[in-house]
């Protein structure tokens, strides 16, 4: 018997918990060698409660053969932890999944500038817009977008990204015969879906809070694009801090409760981002070869290029916005002028305006100069760019929006 097959019978135990596998992984190095380990070692095994020793110690393969026939008839290709396209990314993560069940073509992930775009499922027409135009601009960039293809925020960024010609890797909290939509189809034509469920797992809750792991593992970095308070973005994010990985948030209306959690994570230090390449310049040294200025400015499905996958009927609609009154018309300039504002600007605030240079100054001169602590600062700073008064510069430094005469 392969190899393989003993990976399978590890990945597709059900009752064994991920942090269990890979607990077994640890210890004995590969799956083969822990289903032959010794009667009552596997329960010995750090991590590994009662209940999983004895589903480990039935050593049962009678699921194999099923689960290979099912791949096969579904298209899926199987990486395990030994496999060379198993991304090393992942392998580092506090439980790697035993197996990958892949559908397309998975890229080779650890070469590639790979951004989670996450947000809320009960996404508002901002939240759907931007969630689609900043995954396009990220991978005009030169990255790849990592999506949970779930309704909302992350159904808009993989669509966003593969109307720009770009590559989408979705990440699956199921098996794959449940995931079957015309969206999961135009994902596989320019990537690929992958799952740790083999086929024929039932689904559970926990599953969806599982796959954080990997598709933060997958990732360089996570942007979060409009969430509540208490919303499984901001989970998400918590995952991402612990793997290392670098995470942004989209500012939302300080008014709007499912912005609470976005605007949240950027009072606690997330990177407040607006567009796709305030992303990806964080990550030039690392990937010089394959990160670049996108110059095209963001397209639709209307002027997207000519090779790229058709919009999915399943991509949400950038929404039903109310037109806007002539008064609301925005100026056609790129910048504010900022004496128009200066009125409707707090104490607080008048006295950050007041510490920022004529050249871009740093977060931390403008906490020493003003006397506020760090996170008033931050939190201010957040809401005058969100207002246009200010823009945010690499290196943790800030500019006035002045308009140009």
């Amino acid at each position: 018997m392969s190899a393989l097959q003993y990976w399978i019978w590890l990945s597709s135990l059900e009752g064994v918990s991920v942090r269990a596998k890979a607990a077994v992984i640890r210890r004995f190095g590969d799956a083969e060698t822990a289903f032959f380990a010794p009667s009552g070692v596997l329960g010995e095994t750090e991590g590994v409660s009662e209940n999983e020793a004895r589903l480990l110690e039935q050593r049962n393969l009678r699921r194999v053969d099923e689960i290979l026939g099912d791949c096969e008839a579904q298209g899926l290709s199987i990486l395990t932890m030994q496999d060379t396209l198993y991304p090393r990314r992942l392998r580092t993560i506090w439980a790697p999944p035993t197996v990958l069940y892949v559908k397309g073509r998975l890229p080779f992930v650890d070469d590639e500038a790979a951004i989670a775009v996450v947000g809320t499922r009960s996404a508002s027409a901002y939240g759907i817009k931007m969630s689609r135009r900043i995954a396009g601009e990220i991978v005009r960039c030169g990255g790849v977008v990592i999506s949970g293809l779930t309704n909302g925020i992350d159904a808009a960024a993989a669509c966003g990204a593969l109307e720009a010609g770009g590559v989408c890797i979705g990440v699956l909290g199921t098996a794959h015969e449940m995931q079957e939509s015309e969206l999961s189809r135009d994902v596989c034509q320019r990537g690929a879906l992958v799952s740790e469920y083999a086929p024929g797992t039932r689904s559970q809750k926990s599953f969806f809070r599982d796959r954080n792991r990997i598709s933060s593992g997958l990732s360089v970095g996570t942007v979060a694009i409009e969430a509540p308070e208490k919303s499984g973005t901001l989970l998400f994010a918590a995952e991402a801090l612990e793997q290392g990985r670098e995470v942004f948030a989209v500012p939302g209306n300080a008014d709007a409760a499912g912005c609470r959690g976005t605007n949240n994570l950027l009072k606690e230090g997330a990177t407040p981002v607006t567009c796709g390449w305030e992303v990806m310049r964080e990550f030039r040294s690392r990937f010089p070869d394959r990160i670049r200025e996108d110059t095209q400015g963001f397209r639709t499905e209307k002027n997207a290029p000519p090779e790229s996958v058709p919009p999915s009927s399943q991509c949400p609609e950038n929404g039903t916005e109310s037109p806007k009154k002539e008064i609301d018309k925005p100026k056609s300039g790129a910048y504010i002028d900022l004496r128009e504002q200066l009125a409707s600007l707090n104490e607080t605030q008048l006295r950050i305006i007041s510490a920022i240079e004529k050249e871009p100054t740093h977060i931390d001169d403008i906490v020493e100069k003003t006397g506020l602590g760090a996170a008033a600062v931050l939190t201010q700073l957040t809401v005058m760019t969100v207002k246009g008064i200010v823009r945010r510069m690499p290196g943790n430094r800030v500019a006035l929006n002045v308009q140009r005469r």
